[in-house]
């Protein structure tokens, strides 16, 4: 490792800072590329459920495609990040990422010749879905090959940061787009086949950024000696076990993914579209404002002080609980302004909490499981959206603002109780 080192910094003259990390071409090429492509993936978001519920009318069949997709992401992703382990994370993310400009594409000109079919979309989402398990943990191994360990964590809040902005910037072009293109009394889907032509091309820019890389003075992926795939995965999961806390953590990641992920993804874009008069720009602009929230909340988890050990479980809980109050008022606003508001501290409460849980995880665990530790809690995050997404789509349809109101107080109510119990008290505690 101190090879693969020397060659970004000198010993003692580590700079910390994140902008520090784009002074590094592997990086900067990563960041660019991955930057431009994330954008790109916040068309195709916006896209997909706006077409379906043009094609069908039913909030069902979008809950169910959501869920199509996130069945093999969830199946695979410990696969995928055995895959990477024996390849380089570079060419899994480029052979991921040139499978999913394939079939963005080929959805674009589908969507555009009108001959898009609604099993289409299930197909399409099943293998989106395969691409992505193999691509996230690729993704999420590659940034410490290329910067030091002392601006590993700098690296990573370019990579996150930048995330949560394309989801600010992201829904409200596609949403723009979609509207101004795709309004008026003929049926038109140009303006959503051009969201899905967007991303397509996004990806051949991330495949072009991850090949201009100089990659041959970086260490290789090696393999544990004797062991295997499974083997590592039951050590993971032994560990996780036999740790109380971060069984309770597991738990909450679960539960609260099953209460959120499906009202978000599938009642966002009913409400928006039964109440709103903006359509798709109104679902685009409270996506957005998530997206801003989220910013927002990275960056108050960056410079405000850290909670006390003892404190640590009930701020995470309390500040989570916010999430359940917003899907309320969203459930129930009159206005775009009022949704977006609520989308608004929804995303500043993801963005803290995720700031200052992954630091807490990263400094509790064993380094030689971080790895799988991180990918188990990937697993947990997305692991259960296609329950969520299907759950939400079958019960939206019974009434879209009693589905966001029993899903957000459930939510503030599990949060809240959480808070306050002595094992959670205990969260910050070695």
């Amino acid at each position: 490792m101190a090879d693969t080192l020397s060659l970004h910094t000198k010993v003692g003259t580590v700079n910390t800072s994140p902008a520090s990390v784009l002074s590094i071409r592997n990086f900067r090429l990563l960041w660019i590329g991955e930057g431009i492509s994330l954008i790109g993936d916040q068309f195709y978001l916006i896209a997909l459920p706006w077409v379906v519920l043009l094609m069908t009318g039913n909030a069902f069949a979008v809950g169910t495609i959501l869920a199509t997709a996130g069945i093999p992401r969830a199946l695979f992703m410990l696969l995928g990040g055995a895959i990477t382990d024996r390849f380089t994370p570079r060419k899994v993310m480029i052979i991921s990422n040139l499978a999913r400009m394939i079939l963005t594409g080929v959805l674009a000109v589908l969507v555009f010749t009108n001959l898009i079919q609604t099993w289409m979309l299930y197909a399409f989402a099943l293998i989106f879905g395969l691409a992505d398990a193999f691509f996230f943990p690729a993704q999420t191994s590659i940034v410490p090959q290329l910067v030091s360990k002392g601006q590993l964590q700098a690296g990573n809040a370019m990579i996150q940061g930048t995330a949560t902005l394309s989801v600010f910037i992201g829904p409200v072009l596609a949403g723009a787009m979609i509207s101004r293109l795709d309004s008026g009394t003929t049926y038109s889907t140009l303006g959503i086949a051009l969201a899905f032509a967007i991303d397509s091309l996004s990806f051949l820019v991330s495949i072009s950024m991850l090949s201009l890389m100089k990659m041959e003075h970086m260490l290789a992926s090696v393999e544990r000696a004797g062991e295997g795939v499974l083997a590592a995965v039951r050590e993971g999961l032994l560990y996780v076990w036999k740790d109380a806390t971060l069984k309770i953590v597991f738990s909450l990641v679960a539960g609260i993914n099953i209460l959120i992920v499906g009202p978000v993804f599938v009642g966002i874009p009913v409400i928006a579209k039964i109440r709103f008069t903006e359509g798709a720009a109104a679902y685009g602009m409270i996506m957005s404002a998530f997206g801003g929230g989220s910013l927002l909340g990275i960056v108050l988890g960056g410079i405000l002080p850290k909670p006390t050990s003892k404190r640590l479980g009930t701020v995470l809980l309390s500040v989570m609980s916010m999430m359940g109050i917003g899907l309320v008022v969203i459930g129930i606003a009159p206005s775009i302004l009022i949704a977006g508001i609520a989308s608004f501290v929804m995303g500043a409460a993801n963005g803290y909490n995720n700031i200052t849980l992954i630091t807490w995880l990263q400094n509790r665990i064993s380094p030689d499981l971080t790895g799988r530790i991180m990918s188990l809690i990937i697993f947990a995050s997305v692991g259960l959206n296609p329950v969520s997404t299907a759950l939400a789509g079958a019960l939206i349809g019974l009434n879209a603002t009693l589905l966001m109101i029993s899903a957000g107080s459930l939510m503030t109510i599990f949060t809240l109780s959480a808070a306050f119990s002595s094992a959670v008290r205990n969260l910050g505690m070695e």
